[in-house]
């Protein structure tokens, strides 16, 4: 089985109820995010702990091939500003 694409939440095609479940879970990484930083701890460090923990889970579930593939398209996602909120850099 592939890995949905991460921009998959947004895409108006996708199956209204993983479309809901994908946002339902980004928020719950977001307060996680928000509670870690009234802790104490620095985004960065929740951003690195985030990534690994995902890419983790997407191995465990799909494989390295599959998670190498997945992440494959990371970089020119990021160039282009699918993860950019705000001004870009």
């Amino acid at each position: 089985m592939p890995i949905q694409p991460d921009d998959a939440m947004l895409d108006p095609n996708l199956a209204e109820d993983i479309g809901d479940a994908r946002r339902v879970a980004y928020g719950y990484v977001e307060d996680a995010f928000a509670e870690g930083q009234q802790d104490g701890l620095d985004s960065d460090a929740l951003a690195h702990a985030a990534l690994f923990a995902a890419l983790r889970t997407l191995v465990e579930t799909y494989g390295e091939e599959a998670t190498a593939v997945f992440t494959e398209a990371l970089p020119e996602k990021v160039r282009c500003g699918a993860f950019t909120s705000g001004t870009r850099h």
